[in-house]
């Protein structure tokens, strides 16, 4: 055949090809699969128009051309199988557009590093170990007011810092705890800033105790920790002087809170009720928050557990000497009235006042050594001394409220060994601390009655009527059916 009848027929196949699949796609119907189709290959000497033209039809089908010897111009033609070619998407061919909607996932390039904050740990030492120039850190302290709390970091925070892939500081990342974090992310000028607070699930837990030896080790065989043991004596010590009135047998019940977060269990939050019997006598005690957002503990009958007094200025300390208006002084060696009551304790101990009032005296007197007068409206009066020293701010003319310390136990003016000598005066007379009857504080509103029964009944019934380590409310036991306390 002569070559110009070969080009023209290589270029009508190939046009045909090409219109065909056109057809196919503005059709809109499934690709009609080949089979034992020959596109037939001439020689080299074919113009480049007709070379485009046949490479553009064998790309679209995925074929790859077979090599052609240029040392020999031949009419032999060489077969391509194309049922031997890959699966193509022809919509993809055949419409380029497509092409450019892929989304390709863009790469992190960004690195990050945590830190924990050690005891004794600054900020600028933090930054130093996680391999962060401190001018980031000069820059976010001097151009965001809210990076001042940075200086105040303690030990078991955490300062996560994200650099760019020039090493370049675009957020840090200070967490507090679990629930609470703050994030700073650099922008343009300066540095954006978010404060997120998580709110933990709230569960409550029950348990009980009987004392045997001393209530923290009851409360600790009951699996009741440390602070919420302390806070068992506060709400019951204006009644109950634990340093003195603890007796065996005595025994106790708390329902508390327990915090979750995503299903683990953060720590522990308030007790919710409680109930204390000390020589037979029992106490129940409530927690309620008010309209206001105050919260306090209450009686079930609705009677404020605080007392305008605490009933010891000393937590858990021992008495060493009571009240005795004839006892012969250990230094003197004469009868002298013990007006007050003596807290045998470590030197430095801190010191509470019983109730709110004012300083009228704060220095050295006598026998007394450093020795703290507080007035409580005109009836009231307290007495601490042989005091150590003073806490700060505590003068004459200041305020003071109950459970604020004041002072430290001592072993000033006539005393033998650190003590404290707490001394309780009505209209100036004399008590025994230890027995006087404490004056009640207001109970609770009379707005707020019936809001306080309405959610203070149900926990007083769970108090009651649960068995000890019994989990209520939203609380969830284990597969294996027990309570982790």
């Amino acid at each position: 055949m002569p070559k110009p009848h070969r080009l023209g027929l290589i270029t009508l196949c190939g046009l045909l090809i090409v219109v065909g699949l056109t057809r196919t796609q503005s059709s809109k119907e499934q690709p009609i699969p080949i089979h034992n189709v020959s596109i037939l290959a001439t020689s080299a000497h074919a113009s480049p128009i007709n070379e485009y033209a046949q490479a553009s039809a064998l790309n679209m089908l995925n074929v790859t051309q077979p090599s052609i010897d240029n040392s020999a111009d031949t009419d032999a033609s060489t077969d391509i199988d194309i049922s031997q070619a890959k699966p193509t998407n022809i919509e993809h061919i055949l419409n380029p557009l497509a092409v450019q909607q892929i989304v390709t996932q863009p790469v992190d390039k960004n690195t990050y590093h945590t830190e924990t904050v050690n005891k004794g740990d600054t900020l600028a030492a933090v930054f130093k170990r996680a391999g962060v120039n401190a001018k980031y850190m000069y820059h976010l302290l001097h151009n965001h007011k809210e990076a001042k709390s940075l200086a105040k970091i303690f030990p078991g925070h955490q300062l996560k810092f994200v650099s760019d892939d020039k090493d370049k500081l675009i957020a840090l990342h200070h967490i507090k705890d679990a629930l609470n974090k703050q994030v700073f992310t650099r922008n343009e000028a300066n540095y954006d800033h978010e404060e997120i607070v998580r709110e933990p699930e709230i569960r409550l837990a029950r348990t009980e105790g009987t004392i045997t030896h001393s209530l923290y080790a009851a409360a600790k065989e009951a699996h009741l920790e440390d602070r919420l043991t302390m806070s068992l004596a506060n709400i019951f010590g204006w009644d109950v002087d634990f340093a003195l009135d603890i007796r065996k047998n005595d025994s106790f019940a708390v329902v508390y809170e327990e915090k979750y977060l995503d299903g683990k269990r953060l720590g522990t939050g308030d007790i919710i009720a409680a109930e204390f019997t000390n020589k037979g006598d029992n106490y129940q005690a409530v927690r309620y928050v008010d309209s206001t957002g105050n919260a306090q503990y209450y009686t079930p009958q609705g009677r404020t557990m605080r007392k305008a007094f605490l009933r010891s200025p000393i937590e858990f300390a021992r008495i060493s000497s009571h009240f005795n208006l004839k006892r012969k002084h250990p230094i003197l060696n004469t009868i002298r009235a013990h007006k007050g009551t003596d807290y045998a304790a470590p030197r430095g101990t801190p010191i509470k006042t019983t109730g709110d009032g004012k300083v009228i005296f704060a220095g050295r007197k006598n026998g007394y050594g450093n020795v703290l007068i507080i007035q409580h409206g005109q009836t009231y009066e307290t007495r601490y001394a042989h005091l150590k020293g003073f806490a700060k701010n505590v003068r004459r003319g200041k305020t003071v409220k109950q459970g604020q310390v004041v002072a430290y136990v001592g072993t000033t003016g006539l005393s033998t060994a650190p003590h404290l000598h707490y001394e309780f005066r009505v209209n100036g007379a004399v008590r025994n601390p230890v027995t006087v009857k404490l004056p009640k504080a207001n109970p609770i509103a009379k707005a707020e009655r019936e809001r306080f029964f309405a959610q203070t009944k149900p926990l007083i019934a769970q108090l009651n009527n649960l068995p000890p380590a019994t989990q209520i409310a939203t609380q969830k036991t284990d597969a294996s059916g027990t309570t982790a306390m």
